[in-house]
């Protein structure tokens, strides 16, 4: 929880009101670039040097970090950062300077540099959890993908984003940001998108899902939901910049439109229409073990039109949406535990046959939906219910690609009958041991007779941390981390080790690629 890191005041101060009405409270704040330069300064709106060059964007008392982050040499990073610790700058602060540096460079454009924008709140997490002394770990990971990224996309003299200068509150609405996305007119977007987000930033969001809905696809919608979660950091008063990077996301994508991404939102429209899904309500009926079992196999078996409407249709039967989401999660989970692994010729590096972390269909799927349900939670009207609607569709579109109904999950009966120590050492000694050896199948077993054991799970964590702070992990080991520990949490007991159980699979997959920087980190800092 983000609760974890103190923000008393300055630009990372965080409200106590509810994360919707912060939304609400963010447009409020929107800067006004057309007002002038002096007024476009004091927020942070820095004059290029050289007239020929486009306004820079600017992030106030957070800049010369920020700057830090673009243009120190990356084989001198880690070191000034350690420094910078050392003199007082907290932890967070260099995660929100890190966050921005992303932003301005890549816009949402680039597709190493939206990864490190999306890990970055799942490693401050992830320093909560460390032991004392070992905090910035996770972090320096991420930050220096971020800056070695920075750096090869061409560092300062290539960013993305730059200050809006002209609103258009004539088209201020869903549609019309909608219509310009389609028509791949990046100007009259962005001119849409400041107009709302000056307005009212929910309704700014709420208009942007509208976008990212067009397609079910990770990135796109994994990537909104993160800059959502990284206003806590960063500050409200950059809000625009953080969603932007989703419509840009959105805007790039266009050039790669194909007629089936049509068919869902065909779909979407009638079962809204139909179950009278428009207006964000939802029920609290409670959805007992056996209810949740049969929604999570209907989701995970079905054709995706039948999958959504299923999920229509429990929503119309007034329950709880966060029960939904749990049937969701534990759909996407089958997925991770079912999967082969990697063919021989979808081979890459860093990514051999039969691994199954990366980019593997299960990762994105339980990602895709942690994004989903999150996105369902802060969103108003009909996204409320489409988030949810779109993330069975996704489910079970995934699960088509490869033979995951004829696959049985792991671990199997004969990996379980395999385990014979019954204490919570020995288990853990076996599972470290067994991630070493990328001995996938046998890691879930152990962990699933942890869990069968009613054994305490921080020890477990913390077994799986280490390894996905040491290892590379394709991009992916931070976020999937934070998602499986989030589904956990909220996961009922009967159901909840399945994901604890899916995270061994994968940190067994991915060991054995140790992540760049991370060596020296240690020897920063004597662990």
């Amino acid at each position: 929880p983000s609760s974890r890191f103190s923000r008393s005041s300055g630009p990372l101060a965080s409200s106590p009101s509810s994360r919707r009405q912060f939304l609400s409270e963010v447009g409020r704040g929107t800067l006004l670039a057309a007002l002038g330069p002096s007024l476009a300064a004091e927020f942070g709106i820095s004059s290029a040097m050289a007239a020929d060059k486009e306004m820079q964007l600017g992030f106030g008392p957070l800049e010369p970090l920020v700057r830090l982050m673009q243009e120190t040499p990356v084989a001198k990073l880690q070191a000034t950062l350690a420094a910078k610790l050392r003199g007082g700058t907290e932890l967070k602060q260099l995660m929100a300077a890190g966050v921005l540096a992303n932003a301005r460079s890549f816009g949402g454009e680039d597709y190493v540099g939206f990864h490190t924008l999306m890990d970055k709140y799942p490693a401050l997490k992830m320093a909560a959890l460390m032991p004392r002394g070992q905090e910035a770990l996770p972090v320096f990971k991420v930050l220096f993908r971020n800056t070695n990224r920075i750096q090869e996309h061409g560092g300062c003299e290539k960013e993305v984003l730059h200050p809006v200068m002209e609103f258009d509150t004539s088209k201020a609405d869903a549609s019309s940001l909608h219509a310009a996305v389609r028509g791949k007119d990046v100007a009259g977007a962005e001119k849409i998108f400041a107009a709302l987000m000056q307005n009212d930033a929910q309704s700014g969001l709420d208009s942007l899902l509208d976008c990212v809905e067009d397609d079910t696809e990770v990135h796109r919608t994994v990537l909104p939901y993160r800059a959502w979660d990284l206003l806590d950091l960063v500050g409200r008063e950059h809000a625009t910049t953080m969603l932007r990077m989703s419509l840009r996301y959105c805007l790039n994508a266009e050039k790669y439109r194909r007629p089936e991404w049509d068919k869902h939102r065909v779909v979407l429209t009638k079962l809204l229409d139909e179950h009278r899904l428009h207006d964000g309500k939802t029920g609290s009926r409670a959805m007992e073990d056996a209810e949740m079992e049969k929604l999570s196999v209907t989701i995970f078996s079905s054709m995706p039109e039948n999958a959504a409407g299923a999920v229509a249709e429990a929503l119309a039967a007034g329950f709880d949406a966060r029960h939904i989401g749990e049937a969701l999660s534990l759909a996407a989970n089958q997925l991770v535990l079912r999967d082969h692994g990697r063919l021989p010729e979808w081979e890459s590096p860093g990514k051999p046959t039969g691994s199954v972390h990366g980019d593997s269909v299960g990762v994105h799927a339980s990602d895709s939906i942690h994004a989903w349900r999150n996105l369902s939670g802060v969103s108003r009207g009909r996204n409320v219910s489409a988030c949810l609607i779109l993330a069975a569709w996704q489910i079970a579109r995934d699960r088509g690609a490869r033979e995951f109904l004829e696959w049985q999950p792991v671990p199997s009966s004969h990996h379980l009958k395999a385990v014979t120590k019954k204490d919570g050492a020995s288990l853990l000694g076996e599972l470290d041991a067994a991630i070493r050896d990328n001995y996938q199948s046998r890691a879930a077993a152990l962990t699933q007779t942890y869990g069968e054991l009613d054994l305490p799970a921080q020890p477990l964590l913390d077994v799986l941390l280490r390894f996905a702070i040491s290892e590379d992990g394709a991009l992916h080991a931070e976020k999937y981390f934070q998602t499986c520990r989030d589904e956990f949490e909220r996961t009922r007991p009967a159901f909840r080790w399945r994901h604890l159980t899916a995270l061994a699979r994968v940190t067994a997959s991915e060991h054995g690629r140790p992540a760049p920087g991370q060596e020296e980190a240690r020897r920063l800092f004597g662990v």
